[in-house]
């Protein structure tokens, strides 16, 4: 199986910056794509950046310009930067990964980590 756990959420000032990772374990032989989502109260999850595993990367346009999604496909790591933050960025944030593994190599399986709180204050 595949974990998915992700660190850095947390309280941040409007205009600051904040950078959440994800790292990907289990018995892992490809990571097709990683990506961030998000869901704010009341809202439905939407997409807010994913990369692939050769850096092809796709935005959200309400986070173009501001967040940059990065990897390190040698440790199976995912990053969000998220510069000039916003009230509206307030939200869960899930970090994705499509993943083959040694049970199903042949099959890019969807995962999700647990969520990580991010607070933009106004």
């Amino acid at each position: 199986q595949v974990q998915l756990v992700e660190s850095g959420g947390g309280l941040v000032q409007f205009g600051g910056s904040l950078r959440v990772s994800c790292v990907a374990s289990g018995s892992i032989i490809s990571i097709n794509a990683m990506g961030w989502f998000r869901q704010a109260p009341g809202k439905q999850r939407e997409l807010v950046a994913t990369i692939t595993s050769g850096g092809s990367t796709n935005y959200a346009d309400s986070v173009k310009g501001r967040f940059t999604i990065s990897r390190d496909n040698a440790k199976n790591t995912v990053y969000l930067q998220m510069n000039s933050v916003r009230p509206e960025d307030t939200a869960v944030y899930y970090c994705n990964a499509r993943v083959a593994t040694l049970v199903s190599p042949s099959f890019y399986g969807d995962y999700w980590g647990q969520g990580t709180q991010v607070t933009v204050s106004s």
